[in-house]
């Protein structure tokens, strides 16, 4: 991905409870992303929310496993992104939840590599 380019903004509303093959969807989606070679991916979790069952879920502080919105944010070039919905779009017909996914036209302002942090540099 190119600093001062179109790309696309892939976003998926999914509960942080939510699973895939015994895994979090979440968790999922992001090591699909990396491993797909994606300019990288971030999980959003939110404090209340409702979807499509209209049940309104949110943080209560004596409830540690409470279930939450999450999004799972993902940038990169159009086709990247289309081949990567190609491949997880059929999850999410195996998965008893509700989901919603949106996309959009992005302009990319900045795109700067960090460097990998070493043992020996912390």
């Amino acid at each position: 991905m190119k600093t001062d380019s179109e790309a696309k903004l892939l976003r998926i509303f999914i509960s942080n409870t939510d699973k895939f093959k015994h895994s979090l969807l979440s968790e999922t989606l992001v090591f699909a992303a990396r491993r797909y070679g994606l300019s990288g991916a971030t999980v959003l979790r939110g404090s209340m929310g409702f979807g499509s069952s209209s049940v309104v879920h949110s943080m209560k502080f004596w409830v540690i496993s409470e279930k939450l919105p999450v999004v799972v944010e993902i940038i990169d070039e159009a086709v990247k992104i289309d081949k990567f919905l190609a491949i997880v779009l059929p999850w999410f017909d195996k998965i008893p939840t509700g989901c919603l996914i949106t996309s959009e036209k992005v302009q990319v302002v900045l795109y700067k590599k960090g460097r990998p942090k070493s043992l020996l540099n912390l």
